[in-house]
């Protein structure tokens, strides 16, 4: 299902993260809360920052140009498409609260499983 022509995109982006990127990831690998996330991942067209796929959860990270964006509302709803959840956070709030973002995560996490 996914294009991949964007494998070598979601490539790049794994080695170039954002600092918030490096952040949440220092906290998601390694099933360090419960579930396994994997970076920059296809779904469809989109390429997501981090996703749970056991429990179809998208996390996506977003920096100031997406305030207010139209391209992320068509990416919500090409993730949702392939069945994913898709819970976004501010790049700032990563960066100044990692404890809270991860609490907002592991909420995420819980209604995900009981879903499943």
């Amino acid at each position: 299902m996914s294009d991949k022509r964007l494998t070598p995109l979601a490539r790049k982006l794994r080695k170039d993260p954002t600092e918030a990127e490096k952040r949440l990831w220092s906290r998601l690998r390694g099933e360090q809360l419960g579930v396994r996330f994997t970076r920059q991942y296809l779904i469809g067209s989109a390429i997501v920052d981090f996703a749970c796929r056991s429990l179809k959860l998208a996390v996506e990270l977003d920096g100031g140009q997406h305030d207010d964006s139209s391209t992320d509302e068509a990416r919500t709803r090409i993730i949702e498409a392939h069945g994913y959840n898709v819970i976004r956070f501010w790049n700032n709030d990563v960066l100044a609260n990692t404890d809270g973002v991860l609490t907002a995560l592991l909420m995420e996490i819980d209604v995900a499983r009981n879903r499943s």
